[in-house]
């Protein structure tokens, strides 16, 4: 084991409050790692903070006709509450706003740009004429170039997932005004992945125990190739690039954010009386170094993070990226647009945070993306907590508080039962340890709950109710049995369930300082304890219809208030759309591509020939509920290469406000032009 951890999560955007799509991704899984490696006594510090540059900052801005300050500074204090009100314990949370950020992301970029790292380019961007501006990526919107997908944006296709620059798109259209932007030449600074990759590949063939899926990702982009990326952008918010010709440029968010674990790293020592500790941390071999973030932060924190370090020179590289696939929201996909989300600080109104980091901590998408459900909240806290865990606790209490004058009575000729019922305290103390050590946190909160579970079933095997007059010797056996159990629960659950644990610790009359060495022997003969309270309420039904409402009345108020729709593109003549040849198809088979969670193979007949379409609706339609289906296809568009297949067209689709595709159809016999 290493001397000391780096433990980070991905820097939220404070563009708005934090849901529960966030905390399954990034924040809950690492703040269970790090409260598990504390009571290990480890050398572990914890670092986030909030990601204030970027584009969706000054978009949420300019809808409110604020500065990006005030943005920023409303949603670091929310998240930052938040964040501590649920018990994510952070060692610190700082900002990218701060001047020793901004100080240490111009410090980075220098050592890189005097390494002479970095190429310099010439080259034409697209720029709004009425705002007077170079359009940053997402401020563009065009026609995905692999895809056809007409509402893609000018760093990613959220359709196929292709990653795009501007100038790629199709039919571009300025997000600021509306219009159709020039291309005017800018230059710029790039970081050549290319150059870097077979160094990034040698480093990622050393890595060890790192999930499939991530591996698989980075697998993936290199696969298809690195290329040179843009380390800096025209726009006025956001760090400085500290050159003199560089006047009016900003680094690009993606390359300043990660930096800010950094910064924020050396603002957390400053604050420990200590400036040079972060050294320490980010710069001796001896420090494992873990990002906790989601799966859509894989390839900035797996390879373009790892490939600045890498040159940079001075600091560790991550020993693991154990990121989280998407969480869905009572079946669907998680909107923030159009209100399909549970904000965290409103959950916070209406239940204790203990409550949801069990249930999510039970269901988190480690592997494949996972469901959060209301009824499913109500039933692991009723039936898990309630029933298993709290009900073990309670009886044990309330049962030595009654008959043993609320002291541990003595273990006195143990029966093999309450001797094996013992020892299971550390086997399944070491099985839990087992589990977090390899990020398996779901596996973690079920054998904790095992022993919970295996306390019950003791307890009522050997009757203590009925013993109490015919074996007093073998109930208080039982009951000291149960309370040893009680003890190590108390510790072992300390990291999913913080608060409900130090009560109980409470009850129990156990010292302040705790550590994960669990065993048989906790408390000693005639340890004094207190009955306590119920530790776990049921929820009633009525609670929960209240939070489905609420879910549903925002869905609906952002339903009935008029949809933000695109604006018109530019103008054509008849002459040009005339060249589109529309024609009605059916589907003939449909199937999944490998390794693509967003395109279909669609086999389609359009009359005079059989062609494969490729199209990313994977999210929306199961393949075999499409043969038959009649569309419409676009039969003279140019084919196009995507992941080793051909696409000999394009479906046409309509999205509504719910982010649906709807096939646009006809009942006209195959092949028939469409006008």
């Amino acid at each position: 084991m290493a001397k000391r951890t780096l433990v980070t999560s991905a820097l939220p955007y404070a563009n708005g409050p934090i849901h529960l799509g966030h905390l399954a991704g990034a924040y809950l899984p690492a703040d269970f790692f790090v409260r598990y490696r504390r009571l290990r006594k480890d050398d572990i510090v914890y670092i986030c903070g909030s990601d204030e540059h970027g584009v969706p900052i000054t978009i949420a801005a300019e809808k409110e006709g604020v500065s990006p300050q005030d943005i920023v500074d409303r949603y670091h204090e929310l998240n930052k509450k938040t964040f501590h009100d649920f018990g994510i314990s952070f060692d610190y949370f700082g900002r990218t706003s701060s001047p020793v950020h901004h100080k240490t992301s111009q410090d980075f970029f220098l050592n890189l740009y005097e390494k002479g790292i970095f190429k310099k380019k010439t080259e034409e961007q697209f720029y709004d004429e009425k705002a007077d501006m170079f359009l940053p990526d997402r401020y563009v919107k065009g026609t995905c170039p692999v895809c056809s997908y007409p509402e893609a944006y000018g760093d990613q296709c959220e359709n196929c997932g292709s990653s795009l620059s501007p100038t790629e798109l199709k039919n571009p259209v300025s997000m600021i005004s509306g219009s159709k932007p020039i291309r005017k030449e800018t230059e710029h600074w790039y970081i050549p992945l290319g150059d870097l990759q077979p160094g990034i590949e040698a480093w990622l063939d050393t890595r060890q125990n790192w999930k499939a899926n991530v591996m698989g990702q980075c697998k993936s982009w290199l696969n298809n190739g690195l290329s040179d990326r843009a380390v800096t952008r025209d726009l006025k918010w956001g760090v400085k690039v500290p050159l003199p010709e560089a006047e009016g440029k900003v680094l690009y968010v993606w390359f300043d954010a990660p930096i800010g674990y950094i910064s924020a790293s050396k603002e957390w020592a400053e604050l420990k009386n200590n400036p040079g500790l972060w050294e320490l941390y980010w710069k001796n071999k001896d420090t494992e170094l873990i990002h906790f973030i989601g799966k859509d932060n894989i390839v900035f924190h797996c390879i373009m993070f790892p490939a600045m370090l890498k040159e940079h020179g001075d600091f560790v590289l991550p020993e693991n990226v154990p990121a989280n696939e998407f969480l869905n929201l009572e079946g669907k996909k998680l909107s923030t647009s159009r209100g399909w989300a549970v904000w965290l600080h409103e959950y916070l109104e209406d239940f204790e945070p203990d409550l949801l980091r069990y249930v999510l901590g039970s269901t988190l998408p480690e592997a494949k993306d996972s469901d959060f459900s209301w009824k499913d909240f109500q039933t692991r806290v009723n039936s898990e907590l309630a029933d298993i865990l709290g009900n073990f606790l309670f009886r044990t209490l309330s049962f030595s508080g009654r008959y043993f004058d609320s002291k541990v009575p003595p273990l006195t000729d143990p029966s093999d039962q309450d001797k094996a019922t013992l020892a299971a305290i550390t086997t399944h103390r070491d099985a839990i340890s087992d589990y977090y050590e390899r990020f398996r946190f779901r596996d973690a909160i079920s054998e904790t709950m095992n022993l919970a579970r295996l306390g019950n079933r003791y307890f009522t095997e050997t009757e203590p109710w009925h013993t109490r007059k015919s074996d007093p010797k073998a109930c208080g056996n039982t009951v000291h049995v149960c309370l040893q159990i009680a003890s190590a629960l108390s510790v072992l659950f300390d990291p999913i369930l913080p608060n409900r644990m130090e009560e109980l610790r409470g009850y129990l009359h156990m010292d302040d300082e705790i550590n994960w060495d669990v065993n048989g022997e906790m408390l000693k003969q005639g340890h004094e304890i207190e009955t306590g309270n119920i530790l776990f309420q049921k929820i009633e039904d009525e609670a929960i219809d209240a939070q489905l409402t609420k879910l549903q009345e925002r869905v609906t108020a952002k339903t009935d208030a008029k949809p933000e729709l695109p604006a018109i593109k530019e103008t054509i003549n008849f002459d040009t759309f005339s060249k589109l040849d529309l024609r009605t198809g059916e589907i003939l088979d449909a199937e999944k591509i490998p390794k693509s969670n967003k395109l279909l193979k669609l086999s389609v007949d359009i009359g005079i020939e059989k062609r494969t379409i490729l199209a990313g609706i994977a999210r929306h339609y199961e393949p075999n509920t499409l043969v038959g289906k009649k569309i419409v296809v676009v039969a003279n568009l140019k084919p196009r290469k995507m992941m080793g297949y051909e696409s000999q067209g394009m479906v046409l689709m309509a999205e509504d406000s719910d982010e649906k595709l709807h096939f646009l159809q006809t009942d006209a016999e195959n092949g028939s032009p469409v006008s």
